[in-house]
């Protein structure tokens, strides 16, 4: 077991983010409640270990959409009336699963001006740490139903708000749950030929440049650029970042355990980076 990676056991605050196609059923875009409840056990025996834990979930627009039959959302607006109605969908279910562990969720929806505003940033903050220390479990999403052009423009989608609840609330592990078993040399979708990264002990610009042009799953927005960009927030913070495979969600476990799951990024603070002069900077 590599060292680094055994390490990972003694991590204290983590941060695990789980997007939309793997919260659904391909085969009709419903809610797999099975893998739900798996996942908030994972999390919930995460509490039980006495680590502190933030679920950072997508879903909202994808969980609206398909309650009220759009097959996709075609302006602003009906993306907005789709999370408003999703995200009280989906926090429901979260409610209830996690009650059955006996475990209290509460939710946060953030915007770009929550990081770029100083204020807002600290109450944030205080909220957080406030939650944590009661034992309760944050679960974190886009305000997508007010935020336009923000958060798909400025912070990028939910891997990016990850790295930024992570640089926030001091976590020192990032868990990115995709569609995808790490980090290729190339897009191994495209090209069969592309090479598996275990490891990444330092970002590099060539690295950050394999990640352009990749795109996510018809029902989330992120691609490998996002989730460089929120290797680069992570590390650079303190946190190490694994990128790994959310099709079956107990290798979060397995990944706190040491095992050799997904892609590593080891942590590489910097004291001179800002990550909400970085989020205030993004697309510019």
């Amino acid at each position: 077991m590599n060292e680094l990676r055994k390490k990972l056991k003694n991590k204290k605050r983590i941060v695990v983010k789980i997007g939309s196609s793997s919260l659904q059923h391909p085969e009709t875009g419903d809610l797999d409640y099975i893998k739900m409840d798996i996942l908030v056990r994972e999390l919930c025996n995460i509490r039980n270990m006495g680590k502190d834990v933030i679920l950072v979930t997508s879903g909202a627009v994808a969980c609206g959409r398909k309650a009220v039959n759009l097959k996709k959302t075609n302006t602003i607006s009906e993306k907005q009336a789709c999370a408003a109605i999703g995200q009280a969908r989906l926090m429901m279910i979260y409610q209830r699963i996690f009650s059955e562990y006996s475990h209290q969720a509460a939710q946060i929806l953030m915007t770009r001006n929550t990081i770029v505003d100083d204020l807002n940033r600290n109450n944030a903050q205080n909220t957080f740490n406030t939650l944590l220390e009661m034992g309760v479990i944050p679960i974190v999403n886009e305000n997508d139903t007010i935020s336009t052009f923000e958060l798909d423009e400025v912070i990028g989608d939910n891997d990016t708000l990850s790295a930024i609840v992570t640089a926030l609330t001091g976590a020192d592990l990032l868990i990115l749950l995709s569609d995808i078993n790490g980090l290729y040399t190339d897009d191994p979708r495209k090209n069969p030929d592309a090479e598996f990264i275990d490891m990444v002990e330092c970002l590099t610009d060539e690295l950050i440049s394999m990640g352009k042009g990749t795109t996510g799953s018809d029902s989330g927005t992120g691609g490998m650029e996002t989730k460089l960009t929120a290797a680069k927030i992570a590390t650079y913070s303190g946190a190490d970042m694994v990128i790994a495979n959310g099709k079956d969600v107990r290798v979060i476990h397995r990944i706190l355990e040491g095992r050799n799951y997904g892609t590593l990024f080891k942590e590489n603070k910097n004291e001179a980076f800002d990550f909400a002069e970085f989020v205030d900077n993004l697309h510019k």
